[in-house]
């Protein structure tokens, strides 16, 4: 296989799994839950690891990392989006999200459920929420993603 076509689909793998690894990371150990956007922004990833995993069985390798690259580069403008939401730049599309354990008693579930809102940023680093962040290491990953496959043989 093409150096570049390698490194691609470790890009491709590798940061779809880290930034999925960390929300997962920060969700469970950390009490961060994600709001109804922030689920948005991880299907994506989810799909971005199919692909480059489907690149290494089937061919048409190059196509299946085209299409994780373009995943990857969608989630980051999904986080983009709910960044302006976190910063009051623009109006948010949802209502705010809460995490129900479905096995709870109904009445409890609903009176002890944290509401999860899509327009406050529970965290920050650098003055950038996780869906900043988000979108800045997507969108640049992504991107080398693509450019990468464009030098391939």
């Amino acid at each position: 296989m093409d150096r570049n076509l390698r490194l691609a689909q470790t890009l491709a793998l590798g940061v779809s799994a880290l930034l999925l690894g960390g929300a997962y990371i920060s969700e469970i150990g950390f009490g961060l839950y994600p709001c109804e956007m922030c689920w948005w922004q991880r299907w994506p990833h989810f799909a971005a690891i199919a692909f480059a995993l489907t690149a290494t069985i089937v061919p048409w390798r190059k196509g299946w990392l085209a299409l994780a690259g373009l995943a990857i580069i969608l989630s980051g403008l999904i986080g983009g989006f709910h960044a302006g939401v976190e910063y009051g730049w623009w109006e948010g599309m949802t209502s705010c999200a809460s995490a129900v354990d479905p096995d709870a008693d109904p009445l409890d579930a609903i009176m002890n459920t944290p509401v999860i809102r899509c327009d406050v940023a529970p965290w920050s680093l650098l003055g950038v929420s996780l869906a900043g962040w988000n979108f800045l290491v997507s969108v640049a990953s992504g991107l080398a993603v693509l450019v990468l496959l464009g030098r391939t043989r």
